[in-house]
């Protein structure tokens, strides 16, 4: 049970890492938005191995970009939208 809350927690961070990757700027998006919800299991399935801190799901996922799932590439679209929308 301890290997999956673990294994649940460096997800979630990933995922936060990822989107922050695809921002227009580095503020950290909202955990458990929308972009956490459709990216959890590309950051679980592609990026496995790596192991957070020093931008290392973040290089993970722009190196798989072209195999993220349509969902994940959408949320990621549309946050980079709402970020130049509102000026950030």
């Amino acid at each position: 049970m301890k290997l999956t809350q673990t294994l649940a927690a460096l997800s979630l961070f990933g995922v936060i890492a990822v989107s922050s990757a695809f921002a227009a700027d580095e503020a950290a998006p909202r955990v458990g938005g929308p972009v956490a919800e459709a990216c959890r299991q590309d950051v679980q399935t592609l990026c496995a191995g790596a192991k957070p801190g020093d931008g290392r799901i973040k290089a993970c996922m722009r190196e798989n970009r072209a195999k993220l799932s349509d969902g994940c590439k959408a949320a990621l679209k549309a946050q980079r939208g709402e970020r130049k929308s509102s000026g950030k």
